[in-house]
C-alpha cells in the first residue's frame, strides 16, 4: 500500500530538477550575452564613459587701450604746457587792444551798487561779499612770481568763454578786471586744452597764472553768474 506514492514523488522530483537546471542556464547565457566581453566578442563597440561638465566656455573680447588725444597747436610751433609739480608760465589774459586807447590809464573804480569782490594773494583766496556780509569763499591761484597785480580794480568785461590766442585754450566765466599793456588780466576758470582736459585741475591753492585769478569751475560759475559789471575788485597781499 505505500510503494505506490514513493513512486510517484520520484519522477516529480526528477522534473523539479531539470526546471531549476534550465532556469540556471537561462540566466547565465543572458548575462555573458550582455557583458562587455560578449559586446567585443560580436565586435560591437563599447560605450565610452561620459563625465558630467560643471562649467561653461564663454568668449570674452580682450580690452583695449585707447590713448587719449594729445593737445595740438593750431597756429603756434610753441609746446602747450602740462600741469607739474611746479605749474609753468601761462598767459592767461585776451587780446582786446582796441578796448584800451594807447596811452590812456584806466579809470578808478566808480560803483554805487553793494557787492565787492577780494583776492587775497598771501591766502590764495576769494572772499566775495554783497552788503556787507560774505556771501562766498573760494580757494583760488593767482600769478607765479607775485605777476598779479595788487590796487583796487572792476569788473570791466564778462565772456563766457573767454578764448587765449596765445595757447590755443579757453577761459571759461571771464571777468576782466585790469590791463597790462594790450592784454586783459581777469578772473576766470581752470582753462581747458583742445583736448577737452582741465590744465592745472589739483592745482588750485597755489601760484600757477601768468597775471590772472583763476577758480575752480563751480566757484567761478557762481561768480560770473552774481558779478556785475563795475563791481570792485581788490587785489592786497
Amino acid at each position: 500500500m505505500n510503494a505506490q506514492p514513493a513512486n510517484r514523488r520520484g519522477p516529480l522530483f526528477i522534473l523539479l530538477l531539470l526546471g531549476l537546471f534550465f532556469l540556471i542556464a537561462l540566466a547565465l547565457a543572458v548575462t555573458s550575452f550582455a557583458s562587455p566581453a560578449a559586446s567585443l566578442l560580436r565586435g560591437e563597440e563599447l560605450p565610452t564613459a561620459t563625465s558630467e561638465v560643471h562649467f561653461m566656455l564663454a568668449e570674452i573680447a580682450k580690452p583695449t587701450y585707447t590713448p587719449l588725444p594729445t593737445a595740438t597747436l593750431l597756429e603756434t610751433s610753441t609746446p602747450l604746457p602740462t600741469p607739474t609739480a611746479t605749474p609753468p608760465l601761462l598767459e592767461m589774459s585776451i587780446v582786446e587792444e582796441s578796448s584800451l586807447p594807447s596811452g590812456e590809464s584806466e579809470a578808478a573804480p566808480s560803483y554805487s551798487g553793494s557787492k565787492y569782490i577780494l583776492v587775497d594773494i598771501s591766502e590764495q583766496h576769494m572772499y566775495v561779499y554783497e552788503n556787507d556780509q560774505l556771501l562766498y569763499s573760494f580757494v583760488a591761484s593767482t600769478g607765479i612770481n607775485n605777476a598779479t597785480r595788487t590796487g583796487l580794480f572792476q569788473v570791466q568785461s564778462k565772456i563766457p568763454n573767454a578764448y587765449g590766442a596765445t595757447w590755443n585754450i579757453w577761459m571759461p566765466n571771464w571777468l576782466g578786471i585790469y590791463w597790462a599793456g594790450g592784454l586783459e588780466n581777469g578772473i576766470h576758470s581752470l582753462p581747458i586744452l583742445p583736448n577737452g582736459a582741465e590744465l592745472w585741475a589739483g592745482y588750485l591753492g597755489r601760484p600757477i597764472s601768468y597775471g590772472c585769478v583763476v577758480l575752480d569751475s563751480y566757484d567761478s560759475s557762481l561768480l560770473y553768474n552774481w558779478a556785475e559789471i563795475g563791481t570792485p575788485v581788490e587785489i592786497r597781499w
